[in-house]
């Protein structure tokens, strides 16, 4: 499995913006589909976003759409999820994930996701 680390989480007030990265090691970074995915206290975890592998395709929830943005530098083994217009609801611990899909794949299941980050918090005040 791959390792991910992620960071760039912490506090920001309603309306601000994070940007959180998901540095990975120990396999062929571009070998893999990366998602994010969320968890609040109490709630399941929910899928927020994906990138497939080199293709550039990319896949958001819909409530998502027009304020995260996931991207990846594959020079790098990084990669990104901005978040702009944070709401109070978007509080939550957020884990990148590693996906062995197909090259235009973009998973947004965690079953497909089989290497996983301890996650980062975020938390948006009001």
């Amino acid at each position: 499995q791959v390792q991910l680390v992620e960071s760039g989480g912490g506090l920001v007030q309603a309306g601000g913006s994070l940007r959180l990265s998901c540095a990975a090691s120990g396999r062929p970074f571009n070998m893999y589909a990366m998602g994010w995915f969320r968890q609040a206290p109490g709630k399941e975890r929910e899928f927020v976003a994906c990138i497939s592998r080199s293709s550039g395709k990319t896949y958001y929830l819909d409530s998502m759409k027009g304020r995260f943005t996931i991207s990846r530098d594959n020079a790098k083994n990084t990669v990104y999820l901005q978040m702009n217009s944070l709401k109070p609801e978007d509080t939550a611990v957020y884990y990148c994930a590693a996906s062995p899909a197909t090259y235009f794949a973009v998973p947004t299941q965690s079953k497909e996701y089989d290497s996983w980050g301890q996650g980062t918090r975020v938390t948006v005040s009001s």
